[in-house]
């Protein structure tokens, strides 16, 4: 019986189509705005899934629009009570749900002290929503599954429209247009070779960087949720800081080399790894022929990490089954996840 969590993540096309359809009026609203008062800080909000989201939209803001963005610890604001100096900044809430405390809290404190405060957020009339200024829906619908997909795709779906509105880029948004198709793509590639490898794995590291280092940590946390996999994500430049100490024969990375400036490093530390006995598993584009696992391309390079956690959700998904495991439950786990 097929997986929610690979039905979900094969609608993710569905919830991208959504946000084409309804979203460009709301996000030039959001994005005129910012042009209007620009900030010279933004702060990003979220947990889990959404953080790593977070990361994604945090890498294209510093490269597209030139501004700096910081992951804010939300105890500095709910704990700790921090007087942090937030006048006329910007304050982004990433969540499914919109329903944790810490994250709403959080939110609420800091428009209070006078940050704009946009939310993106999938449930609707969430608390989340109710606490921000702004608000873009991310229009994936309900998820059954415990192993967030098609909202987290949505998530940096969105994102990429909220920079291309920002800094008014007509080819990312023109790209954008071009996602649903390339996700059902994404989504045909064959990783079954992962599935193979990774079968009896215990532990794991994946690496990424830039933009793909939010899809390294993504991928390590669906495989911790899903599979019981004890995955770490790095940089491919923070790996060689320590971590690779840990590298032995056999021992399994997943690396994500898409389209970049930080593909040639990511390369670099593969074959590097590989001499060193280690079992890699390359993901890249078809032009790399050492590949194992193919990346599809987008019509715009800042897309193709959207497309590569498409085809990771897929195999996470059979990986999961292989490993005899429930996707949709994994242990421990809850939907709605509420921290303070």
């Amino acid at each position: 019986m097929t997986s929610k969590m690979l039905e979900e993540a094969l609608a993710s096309c569905d919830a991208v189509s959504a946000q084409l359809q309804r979203l460009d009026p709301l996000l030039e609203e959001v994005a005129g705005r910012l042009r209007r008062q620009p900030p010279q800080v933004a702060m990003t909000i979220a947990r889990g899934s959404s953080d790593h989201a977070a990361s994604y939209f945090a890498y294209l803001a510093m490269q597209h629009v030139g501004i700096p963005v910081a992951s804010l610890p939300m105890s500095v604001v709910t704990l700790l009570q921090a007087p942090l100096k937030v006048s006329g900044q910007v304050a982004f809430g990433f969540s499914q749900s919109g329903q944790s405390p810490d994250l709403v809290n959080s939110l609420r404190l800091l428009r209070k002290r006078g940050a704009l405060s946009i939310s993106l957020v999938n449930a609707e009339d969430s608390p989340l929503e109710a606490a921000c200024e702004f608000h873009v829906p991310l229009c994936a619908g309900p998820e059954q599954s415990v192993a967030a997909t098609k909202s987290f795709i949505a998530t940096l779906s969105a994102s990429a429209l909220l920079i291309g509105h920002w800094n008014q880029e007509a080819d990312l948004l023109q790209a954008c247009r071009a996602l649903p198709d390339e996700l059902r793509a994404a989504a045909r590639q064959d990783w079954t070779v992962a599935i193979d490898a990774l079968r009896d794995c215990q532990q794991l590291m994946v690496i990424g960087r830039g933009a793909g280092f939010a899809i390294a940590q993504e991928a390590a946390l669906k495989l911790k949720e899903t599979s019981a996999i004890q995955a770490e994500a790095f940089s491919s430049a923070e790996v060689r800081h320590g971590p690779m100490a840990l590298i032995g024969d056999n021992y399994p990375l997943l690396v994500f080399a898409p389209r970049g400036a930080e593909q040639a490093g990511l390369l670099s530390l593969a074959a590097d790894m590989r001499q060193r006995g280690a079992r890699v598993l390359l993901a890249a584009p078809d032009d790399i022929a050492e590949r194992d696992l193919t990346l599809s391309r987008a019509e715009h390079p800042t897309l193709d990490p959207i497309l590569a956690i498409q085809s990771f959700y897929v195999m996470a998904a059979g990986l999961a089954e292989a490993r005899g495991m429930d996707p949709d439950q994994p242990r421990h786990l809850s939907k709605v996840t509420r921290t303070h």
